[in-house]
């Protein structure tokens, strides 16, 4: 999930390329009314976004979805904040710089699908 479509696609072919089913998303509603009928996995979401934040997002699939997994990611150091009080709520919710290697992205999902 991210607002920039040329960002969104590309990590989403990045995943599809190593085997994942991967759906993507610019406007974070639509993923949320996604989730109901689909519950994901995995959430890879950037934590800016207009209309509602990563976090914000992360929150609500973790309620739909209580077993998905949650990689955020950001390019502005002021998130930190952000992921400090969703961290209240989630415990498990990270974030990664952005940019970021699609190596260290796919070692990163890796993790987070292994984890319990």
């Amino acid at each position: 999930m991210d607002d920039d479509v040329i960002v969104a696609s590309t990590l989403a072919a990045i995943l599809r390329l190593h085997g994942f089913a991967v759906r993507y998303y610019i406007d974070p509603t639509e993923a949320l009314a996604d989730a109901l009928v689909d519950p994901p996995n995995l959430l890879v979401s950037d934590v800016i976004m207009p209309i509602l934040s990563g976090i914000d997002l992360a929150l609500q699939i973790k309620a739909l979805c209580p077993d998905c997994k949650i990689l955020l990611f950001s390019g502005q150091a002021d998130t930190v904040d952000f992921v400090q009080d969703a961290q209240r709520v989630d415990a498990n919710l990270h974030i990664m710089p952005k940019p970021m290697k699609p190596s260290m992205l796919l070692e990163v999902i890796s993790q987070k699908l292994m984890q319990n």
